[in-house]
């Protein structure tokens, strides 16, 4: 008999316990979330993170949302809470080559399946926010609006989130003059005027049309965010590895 709920997508739910409380009184746990950030990003590595969270609710987490809607100060709070109440989490960063290589969506699928894999811990389920993930090795389902829907895509979300960001920042120092710390590698004018003057670096994915026009001795503009997703079809141009760090002991690894 197929593990309940089945594989479909569905829309989110009235809290952000409901679905993992349904899936862990039916016997599916351990309940892992997925969430990626840094996917539009046209600088920086793509960030992955599973996070498993137990069945009762937490007071100190309560505070779980979409990192996108939380302020840098309180994904910052909530990042250490999570890492110490988390049942296992794991967080993965593809550098910018293999995003080239790949494509962003695979990429992104990639890393999705590394980031559940590296738990110490094997789930029951997977929620993953928003896209399909083959290849898990557990029963799935892809939620819409997942970090806004459950706490474990939740609790992913800001590990993502927060790690990126701090990568960013560091980031900043080695390649001054873009502003890696204030954009977090996002199109924006004073990012695409830092292009602009300094051209690319090392760290810039190179099968994004801004990037790429750059390259191709074209304006390199602003983009839109709407056409931002759509850069994976792009042809890509590097052919390096991945790197893949863990967080379990507090700190970024290889």
């Amino acid at each position: 008999m197929p593990a309940w709920p089945p594989r479909m997508v569905i829309r989110r739910s009235s809290g952000l316990r409901t679905l993992e409380s349904a899936l862990y009184r039916a016997g599916l746990g351990p309940v892992a979330g997925v969430d990626e950030v840094g996917r539009g990003a046209c600088a920086g590595p793509l960030v992955v993170a599973a996070c498993v969270l137990g069945p009762n609710r937490m007071a100190s987490l309560a505070a779980l949302d979409d990192s996108k809607k939380l302020g840098e100060a309180e994904r910052e709070r909530l990042f250490p809470l999570i890492k110490r109440y988390a049942v296992a989490y794991h967080v993965v960063f593809i550098d910018s080559t293999e995003v080239d290589r790949r494509g962003v969506h695979v990429a992104n699928i990639e890393g999705m399946r590394r980031a559940v894999a590296g738990l110490p811990v094997r789930p029951g389920y997977v929620l993953s926010d928003g896209f399909r993930v083959p290849g898990l090795p557990a029963s799935s389902l892809p939620v819409i609006g997942g970090d806004a829907a459950a706490a474990c895509i939740a609790a992913a979300s800001v590990l993502a989130k927060v790690s990126r960001d701090r990568l960013m920042v560091a980031m900043d120092d080695e390649y001054p003059g873009y502003g890696f710390a204030e954009h977090k590698g996002y199109s924006t004018r004073a990012h695409s005027a830092a292009l602009a003057t300094l051209g690319p670096s090392a760290q810039h994915r190179y099968s994004f049309i801004n990037v790429r026009r750059l390259v191709l001795g074209e304006p390199a503009g602003q983009v839109d965010n709407d056409v931002r997703d759509d850069f994976d079809r792009m042809s890509p141009l590097g052919s390096v590895d991945s790197e893949m760090y863990d967080l379990r002991e507090g700190q970024l690894s290889r």
